[in-house]
């Protein structure tokens, strides 16, 4: 583990967040010729113990083959984050970030810090997904190949709309625009969860009792003990997660001007696009859109009642060997 310092870095919006920093984990040995990594960054809620799951000796991520460093998002706790970043930036005052600046940090952090040559493959799940789009389309002299696992290249409409939704209940607290927040007021944790829950898992997940796999002889009880997943969390760092999330477009930027479909022309690496045909955060017919306009992509579904937990890793441990043995054939292929 260690944090690299960005200094004062500058953010798509023109906001110059003071002083930096990336938090980080990495396993394996990086080689002599700096290109055996495999760049791996979190997502919402994530922080890069939770990525560890994917990675071990004899899985698609093994850190005896390859040099695998896991980025913390900006707004995760661990990266600056509102409930960490300097004056004027602190707390409720924390300017957006978007995607593709958390990608052009960790551009940073491969090259400056490791002298990384070439990576070996861009990978994430959910807004990590998003974000191995952006390196197919911003960094493709460095990237060798990309997979999306449960991600899409853009926030889609009906995505932004459920993301909009619990940014909307957050607001609703009182005094939310004016204080810091640092603590979860017991009401806004249970509605927050509940409809996290709502999409997490998928309504045959529910259907089929999925919640008594974790102990729980209820919906409500499984629920109820999820929020432990968002307690320790201080929430105005996950509400401007929320704001990364909202905001993700591959070609929002000076290089394709919103243009999607030259963005997504533009990854001409290899790709790997995961989708789980029951999940509601991150639907099938996006990512087959989207491979539609990429030259070398192949789309690969997940077949699982899990919905969009079955990319998260540690979930469901029959979905993770499916997922694994894809990828493990995608980077020896």
């Amino acid at each position: 583990e260690g944090t690299y310092e960005l200094g004062d870095f500058a953010l798509q919006s023109g906001v110059v967040l003071p002083n930096a920093k990336l938090s980080y984990a990495s396993h394996g040995t990086l080689n002599d010729a700096h290109d055996n990594v495999i760049v791996y960054p979190t997502w919402a809620t994530g922080r890069h113990s939770a990525n560890e799951v994917f990675v071990g000796p004899g899985r698609a991520l093994d850190p005896e083959r390859y040099f695998i460093v896991i980025p913390d998002m900006f707004t995760n706790g661990l990266s600056t984050s509102p409930s960490n970043c300097d004056p004027p930036y602190d707390g409720p005052r924390f300017p957006l970030v978007t995607a593709y600046d958390n990608v052009r940090a960790q551009h940073r952090l491969l090259t400056e810090h490791f002298g990384v040559a070439r990576v070996q493959l861009a990978i994430g799940f959910s807004m990590s997904g998003q974000q191995a789009f952006h390196w197919g389309a911003h960094y493709p002299d460095l990237v060798e190949r990309i997979c999306s696992i449960c991600g899409s290249a853009k926030t889609s409409t009906h995505n932004w709309v459920y993301v909009s939704a619990v940014r909307a209940v957050m607001e609703s607290v009182d005094g939310w625009n004016d204080g810091e927040c640092r603590k979860w007021p017991p009401r806004l944790l249970r509605a927050v969860m509940r409809i996290a829950m709502t999409m997490l898992f998928s309504q045959d997940w529910y259907r089929a009792g999925g919640f008594g796999l974790a102990g729980a002889s209820s919906a409500e009880e499984f629920i109820t003990g999820g929020e432990a997943l968002l307690a320790d969390w201080v929430p105005m760092d996950f509400y401007h997660q929320l704001e990364t999330w909202l905001s993700a477009d591959v070609s929002a930027n000076s290089t394709f001007n919103g243009d999607l479909d030259k963005a997504l022309g533009a990854i001409r690496l290899r790709a790997l696009v995961m989708p789980c045909d029951t999940d509601m955060y991150f639907r099938v017919e996006d990512n087959e859109l989207e491979v539609a306009k990429m030259p070398n992509a192949e789309l690969r579904v997940i077949h699982s009642v899990w919905g969009h937990a079955a990319g998260f890793p540690g979930q469901n441990p029959d979905d993770d060997m499916v997922i694994d043995g894809v990828v493990k054939e995608f980077l020896d292929g």
